[in-house]
């Protein structure tokens, strides 16, 4: 029986950003992803993102792409303890989505500020 070759999911983020590039490179340290910045996509890549792409951050799989916060918490469900746990109590919360985005939004409209504590 031969089995597929699953690549790695694709963590897709702003190259540019310090902090993005932190949040990256922490990522990777504790899970296994493939790191794309948005100025290294493949042209199938690209077609696989939202046209609005370069607004968040995003996860692409074999079978799935997660943008945004979803792409956060789908990450962070990838990794180690305590992250994933964090993961399986938010996603007891119900209606959990737009906290999950608002969280991201605010975070992601401040990577300025919090790129001062932790960059790249």
């Amino acid at each position: 029986m031969v089995r597929a070759v699953r690549a790695p999911p694709r963590l897709v983020y702003d190259g540019g950003c310090g902090f993005c590039r932190w949040c990256a490179e922490y990522a990777d340290a504790r899970g296994v992803f493939e790191l794309v910045e948005f100025d290294e996509l493949t042209p199938d890549q690209r077609a696989r993102l939202p046209a609005d792409y370069a607004n968040c951050v995003h996860l692409l799989t074999d079978d799935a792409v997660f943008s945004c916060g979803a792409a956060v918490e789908e990450v962070l469900a990838r990794l180690g303890s305590p992250e994933r746990t964090a993961v399986r109590l938010f996603r007891l919360l119900p209606d959990r989505e737009p906290l999950r985005e608002s969280l991201y939004r605010t975070v992601a409209d401040h990577r300025a500020l919090f790129g001062r504590f932790r960059s790249r």
